[in-house]
């Protein structure tokens, strides 16, 4: 048995609501997810083309990762196309598309101030 996929990385934020709402508005994520237990809620979002979510939860032991940049590496076809259709919904881009002898990025926050890389695929 080999390991086949990542089924899912966790985005420690602030708030569910709103980063649900930046999410599915601005990054094109869609709600695959979305439960109750207890008091917690759960929320796995998709990409189209891919099977690995990402949750909008926060572990007790991730607070202190709120609003750092992640580790997480989001991926394009066009990072500069996708960068200025980013900005355009509002999203803060921290750092405009860069070329790189590895490739194209750029850097943008969510709605909870965490940062991500964007890169071309």
């Amino acid at each position: 048995m080999m390991i086949t996929t990542i089924k899912h990385t966790t985005i420690p934020i602030k708030d569910q609501e709103r980063a649900l709402k930046f999410y599915t508005e601005k990054l094109g994520f869609k709600v695959s997810v979305d439960v109750t237990f207890g008091e917690q809620r759960w929320i796995e979002l998709k990409l189209p083309e891919t099977d690995t979510c990402v949750v909008l939860f926060t572990m007790d032991e991730q607070k202190e990762m709120l609003g750092k940049f992640s580790n997480i590496v989001f991926s394009c076809k066009d990072v500069r196309a996708t960068t200025e259709q980013l900005k355009e919904k509002g999203v803060e881009i921290v750092t405009d598309p860069t070329e790189e002898s590895w490739g194209t990025y750029s850097i943008f926050k969510d709605s909870e101030g965490n940062r991500f890389c964007l890169s071309s695929s």
